[in-house]
């Protein structure tokens, strides 16, 4: 199934039923008066997150959306039906934001949770509304009440605990690779990943945790070099993030400030959240390269350095503790 994370949709609710104009007539009765009912509700567009999806694709190529006309009135002080409401299902992590793209009318972070996002237009009056003591036969109806509608944008933020942020080709599918059961694609040139990967990480049976993995940075990327910064909308509901620099590269620190300030210049927080920092494919370096390296690292990011090897599995066991720590300890203060 293609992944796709961003969708704009048109959605309008269902416009009210008309009011009609009706007067009893009987055998017998002379003065029936009027009877004319009013009309029906029209459909609500309801947004809802459900289990089981993953990506916006449902709405790649069905972007209009609209619910039913309610049913008009009609004698006899009959109400017109209403009409059923419209349901769209995106998945859990998906926000709904206005035409202008930056105003947020619902962020849908759990199973089941729902939002009108349309009211359906109300019917219109009858006749027999009008109906008074000084005016006993109105010709008066109402026409249904119009329905709303609005262009929506659709944009998924996977729900994930970690994150992995890194250069391209720093090694974070293959380390989500050995971490988890996921199976991302592994090759050795930049940008194999295109589209972000998660994985479920299961340190024992009581204590598990789930693995983002989004594309490659560039120096540049949130100006919209290389594949931009359109993935890390995905790591913004991360608890920590695992920051992986490629050990084989002459210079790591710069490596690592090239990634920071493109996290400072995306925004949403992503500087600020906890940041666990590894120097990667320690088996393709030598012990002085190995030691020089993680020095000038540490200088660079103020904090201490995990070594590992996704390709070996060394260093991975203590890389997901200290992750699974961070997050537990996230869980804590939330």
């Amino acid at each position: 199934m293609k992944f796709l994370d961003e969708a704009k949709i048109w959605v309008k609710a269902g416009d009210g039923g008309d009011g009609v104009i009706a007067f009893r007539r009987e055998k017998y009765i002379e003065f029936g008066g009027p009877d004319g009912g009013n009309g029906g509700r029209g459909g609500h567009i309801i947004i809802t997150a459900v289990d089981g999806l993953n990506t916006l694709i449902d709405y790649r190529y069905a972007q209009h959306f609209k619910a039913r006309k309610g049913g008009n009135g009609a004698g006899s002080d009959r109400t017109g039906a209403g009409s059923d409401d419209v349901t769209l299902k995106v998945p859990v992590g998906t926000v709904i934001l206005d035409e202008d793209k930056e105003t947020v009318l619902a962020d849908l972070t759990e199973v089941g949770q729902t939002v009108q996002i349309c009211r359906g237009g109300d019917g219109g009056h009858g006749n027999a509304h009008f109906k008074t003591s000084t005016n006993r036969s109105p010709r008066r109806a109402d026409p249904g009440y119009p329905g709303e509608e609005r262009w929506l944008w659709l944009r998924l933020k996977l729900i994930a605990d970690a994150g992995l942020v890194g250069l391209p080709n720093a090694g974070k599918s293959t380390f989500l690779a050995a971490s988890s059961a996921a199976r991302p694609k592994i090759a050795d040139y930049p940008f194999t990943t295109l589209h972000p990967q998660l994985g479920v990480v299961r340190l024992s049976d009581t204590e598990e945790f789930v693995l983002a993995d989004i594309p490659g940075l560039i120096e540049g990327a949130h100006e919209g070099a290389g594949l931009g910064d359109r993935f890390l909308g995905h790591v913004e509901r991360c608890a920590v993030l695992l920051h992986l620099i490629d050990g084989t590269q002459a210079d790591p620190a710069a490596a690592y400030r090239t990634v920071r300030d493109e996290l400072t210049g995306y925004g949403g927080g992503l500087d600020e959240k906890p940041e666990i920092v590894a120097l990667n494919k320690t088996d393709a370096m030598t012990p002085q390269a190995l030691v020089s390296r993680k020095k000038a690292l540490e200088r660079a990011c103020g904090a201490p350095v995990l070594l590992l090897s996704g390709a070996t599995g060394g260093g991975v066991p203590q890389a997901l503790r200290a992750l699974a720590d961070a997050i537990a300890e996230h869980r804590g203060r939330a």
